[in-house]
């Protein structure tokens, strides 16, 4: 499918195909047509309706997002304390090791920086790839450029290097910054690695994108080096359990989410 958008040229509407294909939009065309069905078939305009109502109200239920986390897009587990310290043991025996951080996405201009900011979730990896490369020993390298929606502006991986810098500290050794997609990640970022003698490749992104990020890296390493998992933000609420069944703007983010990730792997985009 991707190679078809960019056959016709049309990468650029990648966003706008996922919203007009994603909830809520099918569920508000079901909606009319239910309600023109009436007047002719009246059950079956009714039907529709409701059909399209239990739909919306469960789109928007943080318990159907963790369903489709957990039993669909089915993540790896967090590493453990124990692969933290086999990582930690490999990095001392001078096995060439890099964490590689995948971009969540930019702001591209934050008012109240005055410059390009990365979002929570692009935030949230960044902080976590740090943290893991500070435990275990191993050089950063960033994945991210501008996403198809973008015609121009910073690529997200200098936004993060900066950030990195002024707020944490910490300098990358690699950056990838040509990168529109998870695909062109993985295919633009091993042979970076590949020409510093990388053979392990710990791969930080969130639990929910991690199945096919790191398909992707393992087609792109293609047996050359490993690519072994680092998933986070893979923590569970812990309210009430009737709360996960009502529609909240959270529930709706993460169903959104899931199902976008779902459509990504099933289109190998």
């Amino acid at each position: 499918m991707n190679g078809l958008l960019t056959l016709l040229g049309i990468e650029s509407w990648t966003p706008v195909i996922a919203a007009l294909v994603l909830p809520p939009l099918p569920f508000f065309l079901l909606i009319l047509i239910g309600a023109r069905l009436i007047l002719p078939r009246r059950g079956l305009g009714w039907f529709v309706i409701l059909v399209s109502m239990v739909g919306l109200w469960f789109s928007t239920c943080l318990g159907t997002g963790q369903w489709l986390n957990q039993f669909v897009l089915k993540p790896p587990p967090a590493l453990s304390t124990e692969a933290i310290a086999e990582l930690k043991a490999a990095v001392a025996s001078k096995e060439q090791v890099a964490v590689v951080i995948l971009g969540g996405g930019q702001e591209t201009l934050a008012p109240e920086y005055g410059v390009a900011n990365l979002t929570a979730a692009s935030l949230e990896r960044l902080r976590y790839g740090i943290w893991l490369s500070r435990e275990i020993g191993a050089p950063i390298a960033f994945s991210g450029g501008l996403g198809w929606g973008q015609a121009d502006g910073q690529p997200e991986a200098q936004t993060a290097a900066r950030i990195a810098a002024h707020d944490f500290g910490q300098q990358f050794k690699w950056l990838e910054d040509r990168s529109h997609d998870t695909r062109e990640n993985a295919m633009r970022t091993v042979p970076l690695l590949k020409q510093a003698n990388v053979t392990r490749i710990v791969l930080v992104t969130h639990g929910w994108h991690m199945p096919r990020a790191q398909k992707s890296f393992e087609q792109a390493a293609a047996g050359s080096m490993k690519i072994q998992a680092a998933p986070m933000g893979m923590a569970r609420r812990v309210d009430n359990a009737a709360v996960d069944w009502l529609p909240t703007a959270a529930g709706y983010t993460s169903v959104n989410r899931a199902l976008r990730e779902l459509a990504a792997q099933l289109l190998r985009l």
